[in-house]
């Protein structure tokens, strides 16, 4: 399945490699992931976002403190956001989440 970053997510993306060269790794693996395998992927890979539209990408089978937000359109996955997971860093998974949704439909 075709799977879309956002130009903002690539950027997020970008920074994670900054940060972190192993999780970068390992959101590129869980984004490969999600291409071969489509919207059957499931948990503990991915998870939907509570009170949204929106699903979580979970790196390293949700052992990442690492998240990429995503919404499927049609035949295509498209990641909004990425950003820290929700126990880590819960202001800053709220913020991934609201720029995901905005993002996403905003296209």
């Amino acid at each position: 399945m075709e799977v879309q970053l956002h130009a903002g997510a690539e950027d997020e993306l970008r920074q994670l490699r900054k940060l972190s060269i192993q999780e970068h790794a390992a959101m590129l693996t869980a984004i490969k992931k999600l291409r071969d395998i489509g919207p059957t992927l499931s948990f503990p890979h991915t998870s939907q976002v509570k009170g949204t539209k929106l699903r979580e990408l979970r790196p390293r089978a949700g052992k990442s403190p690492w998240r990429a937000f995503y919404m499927r359109f049609g035949d295509v996955l498209r990641i909004g956001a990425i950003g820290p997971e929700a126990e880590h860093d819960p202001s800053g998974f709220q913020r991934a989440v609201d720029a995901a949704w905005s993002r996403l439909c905003e296209d």
